[in-house]
């Protein structure tokens, strides 16, 4: 297997280098959105006070503040507390703020809390001078945002600007305007474009989580017409697998898991499965992303319960709000702290609409305001009081009861009818049953003496529980007379078969009934209205004032309209996804459209996409994600005309090749002077395998393909099934289901694909705003080791030799054709028919398979260009 591993990454000379990972620059705190020389209380000290101090010195959940000092304005400063004024304005030696600071002193109670050195000389030159402040100082400290946070980029109205002009010849889409203009601004230009295979593979990788298919690798080289690559892109839009590609984003965003995690248990999710197709199926008939929000927070109350005799329609509103159903679930855990368990489900509820939806971190507001963004801790409970009456308050269900059935009147009577019927099956074997005994019983009687058979016959018609120990003992000194349904065959083995087929009877008919089944999902109890209380610090054990349902104050805290009385349910969730999605809300289509740029590109234009506040990265072309998400709403919040002008970009059809120009300019290629070097994610690289091995099963939809630990604790597919020691027994054939997309492979918290695991699949504690992409040893020693591997390159190199027959040349070309979508250079041909010529005949088959491993390994396979 090493020579194996050193063959692929010797001979493969034109695979791309491994890419360093890409560090995560945080935002300076309190940096200005506009003008990076004003230098006031409200622009640039405020918010390092309210990172740093407010938590003592102005919001401390106890009411008090320490030293009797409030630093929450200018004057507060000037003022002091117990030891004086915390600032004389022109001089910061005299000034105990920056003293104190400078020192390392405060805040005293953790050192990771404190300001940078950069941050604290900023203080330090705002008091040199003058310590001046924007505006006249308000009589009282304001409670809600400030102007200046209300000014931050991600909390301004979406707003359409025109693509600047341009008269570059590579300019096909408002796009690549936008981006030229940028590229202009640091004298770059795009890169020349990739060539026709490089731009097949990435684009059907990229739509399809799967490597083309040779035939459609000829069909796109044979097709000289203008539009073909357009026509490309149309045709892996319409493909079934486009929904289970981008599907899988977005069950990273909702946090799909078909476990309930929490703790060790890890109780499995039986029906959960049903939400991962609604998203498979929603992305394929490109739902409109409006009505596809306001399925998943309300479409319980886009229908009337009770939920019986469902329509589809109705089952798939009811299975769209599974999306607020997949964070952990302890609270059918018996071990389970309930106060707690049932706070972090709401907690993490929130976390996910939040960080998906809003692209902010409203959790942080929990337990205090939020130090960085203006969101009170009021808001965050506001936010609690809209997802509060679907689950549950003091009428908690666990995740059992939650279940809706899915079976109908109809079913429900068959399965009466079917029930009646087998009972009187039951009846005929009972009385059946009972004949045979008493003969048997009789015949056992007659071999015994006289004078103990009546007692003996006593004995055996009184039940066992009320026998006597004398019967007992006269029982045992003859045990031929305890006659039973359970021993009757030792006495008349026909009178036992007899039995066993009216039992088969009575089986077979049950199992005609009509099998029930559950759908996952969020529901309101009917005039079920909890109340929503703030929590000291957070502690749902100190509950303190009442909160009303609304929204973000910093988005215009628009209310939550009363309960109708006409309608079951609260309207709350409907109402707030609504308001999401009312086409008004800032940040709803940014963060949608800022995820598919960066699924496309590698990176966003907010490389933070769960947050779009004070700590995640600003856009790297502000105007052309407002560009973006005002053509989404006007496209109907349409996904797939974003997809196409997109992937028919001259932005994205760039090469990936470096430029010593561009890296000096853009190293972090920003603003989109190349392509990025894409790592396969886990998923795609496992499909991939079964892909050009031929072994791919694409089969859609249905129950999840079971995982089990083999017998040296790696999790793979397969169905557990241990002997009485806990050891795994004979293998239970899963009949090809083992060979499906990894999208249906169970998703168990405690137990990842050992596969994936290595090549990043995230834990979904709750969800996944971004994945990471390592590039680490083991990944190669699972690439040399692992059985799946080891499987899928032999079915490769079997593959290959029935394409190819036994000539080494075609062997190459077709290998090579298959895993990377292009013909070998002449020196690839000839290392590697070198290689595959120069082992002996009985060793060709193994040759070939370690050939064939060599290019799964490969960076060229791992890796998009």
């Amino acid at each position: 297997m090493k020579a194996a591993f050193l063959f692929s990454v010797t001979l493969l000379g034109t695979a791309a280098a491994l890419p360093a990972e890409a560090p995560r620059p945080g935002a300076e705190v309190g940096a200005p959105d506009d003008d990076p020389t004003a230098l006031t209380f409200e622009s640039r000290i405020r918010p390092l006070l309210k990172t740093h101090c407010f938590h003592c010195h102005g919001e401390n959940p106890d009411g008090k503040l320490k030293a009797k000092l409030d630093v929450r304005l200018r004057r507060f400063l000037i003022h002091g507390g117990r030891s004086g004024p915390a600032i004389v304005p022109g001089k910061r030696n005299e000034s105990l703020l920056y003293q104190n600071l400078a020192k390392g002193d405060m805040p005293p109670e953790d050192v990771s809390k404190r300001p940078t050195p950069q941050e604290i000389e900023l203080i330090g030159r705002w008091i040199d001078q003058g310590a001046l402040t924007a505006r006249e100082e308000p009589e009282s400290v304001p409670t809600g945002p400030t102007p200046e946070e209300l000014a931050f980029w991600s909390f301004k109205p979406i707003r359409r600007v025109e693509p600047p002009s341009t008269s570059s010849d590579r300019a096909r889409t408002p796009i690549d305007r936008f981006l030229l203009d940028a590229l202009a601004r640091k004298g770059l230009g795009f890169s020349p474009e990739a060539g026709k295979i490089t731009l097949l593979r990435r684009a059907t990788m990229d739509l399809t989580g799967l490597p083309p298919r040779p035939d459609e690798v000829a069909a796109f080289l044979a097709d000289e017409a203008p539009d073909a690559y357009e026509r490309l892109i149309d045709r892996l839009l319409a493909s079934p697998a486009y929904g289970e590609r981008w599907g899988r984003h977005w069950l990273d965003v909702a946090g799909y898991a078909d476990s309930e995690g929490y703790d060790e248990r890890d109780a499995e999710r039986k029906w959960s499965w049903r939400y991962r197709d609604y998203v498979i199926r929603s992305f394929n008939a490109d739902k409109p992303f409006d009505r596809f929000i306001q399925e998943q927070i309300a479409g319980d109350e886009l229908i009337a319960p009770p939920y019986r005799n469902l329509s589809p329609e109705q089952i798939e509103l009811l299975v769209a709000t599974g999306f607020l159903r997949m964070g952990p679930d302890g609270t059918g855990s018996p071990n389970a702290d309930q106060v707690a368990a049932r706070n972090q489900v709401i907690g993490d509820a929130i976390k996910i609409v939040s960080t998906g939806l809003l692209g902010l971190t409203v959790g942080c507001a929990q337990c205090h305001n939020h130090r960085y963004d203006p969101i009170s801790q009021v808001d965050y409970y506001r936010m609690r009081a809209v997802f509060e009456p679907a689950y549950g308050g003091a009428d908690w269900r666990t995740p059992g009861q939650r279940l809706v059935s899915l079976a109908t009147d109809a079913d429900r009577t068959k399965a009466a009818q079917i029930e009646a019927e087998a009972v009187a099956i039951d009846r005929e074997h009972g009385k059946k049953q009972a004949e045979f005994i008493e003969a048997t019983v009789e015949k056992e009687l007659a071999k015994i003496p006289d004078e103990y058979r009546e007692a003996l016959r006593w004995v055996h018609d009184t039940p066992a529980k009320e026998r006597s120990e004398l019967q007992k003992k006269l029982l045992k000194e003859y045990p031929s007379v305890n006659v039973t349904e359970h021993s009757l065959y030792l006495y008349n083995q026909k009178a036992a078969d007899e039995l066993k087929k009216i039992a088969d009877r009575a089986a077979a008919q049950r199992a005609t009934k009509p099998a029930e089944e559950f759908l996952h999902v969020l529901t309101e109890v009917p005039g079920k209205l909890p109340e929503t209380r703030l929590f000291h610090r957070g502690d749902p054990n100190q509950p303190k004032e009442a909160v009303e349902p609304g929204t973000l104050t910093v988005l215009g805290a628009a209310p939550i309209a009363p309960r109708d009385a006409t309608k079951a349910t609260s309207g709350r969730r409907l109402a707030f996804a609504r308001w999401l999605s009312d086409g008004k809300h800032p940040l709803t289509a940014r963060v949608i459209v800022n995820r598919a740029w960066m699924h496309h590109f590698g990176r966003g234009i907010v490389n933070t996409p769960g947050d779009f506040g004070a700590l995640g990265e600003r856009p790297s072309h502000p105007e052309l994600l407002d560009w973006l998400a005002d053509e989404f709403m006007r496209n109907g919040w349409r996904l797939k005309p974003i997809h196409r002008m997109i992937l028919t970009s001259s932005a994205y059809r760039q090469s990936s090749r470096r430029d010593p120009r561009g890296e000096a300019a853009d190293p972090e290629n920003r603003i989109l002077w190349r392509m990025n070097l894409l790592r396969l994610e886990a998923e795609s690289i496992r499909d991939s395998m079964l892909a050009v091995s031929g072994s791919l099963n694409i089969k859609m939809f249905g129950p999840p393909v079971p995982v089990m630990a083999d017998e040296v604790g790696q999790i793979v597919v397969g169905k557990e099934n241990l002997d009485g020691e806990g050891k795994l027994d004979k293998v239970i054939p899963l009949n090809g289901e083992e060979f499906r997309r990894s999208l249906y492979v169970q998703v168990r918290r405690s137990r990842l694909l050992s596969m994936l695991e290595c090549f990043d699949i995230p834990v979904m504690e709750p969800n996944c705003e971004a994945r990471s992409f390592s590039t680490v040893a083991p990944q190669a020693l699972l690439l040399m080791n692992n059985t799946f591997v080891l499987a899928q390159s032999e079915q490769f190199a079997k593959r290959v030799r029935r394409e190819a027959g036994d000539d080494a040349a075609a062997q190459v070309e077709t290998a090579w054709k298959l895993a990377f979508s292009r013909v070998p250079t002449p020196q690839e041909a000839k290392d590697g028919a070198a290689f595959l010529s120069k082992m002996s005949s009985d060793k060709k088959n193994a040759a070939l398979t370690r050939f064939c491993q060599a290019l799964l390994s490969s960076n060229e396979f791992l890796y998009v260009d």
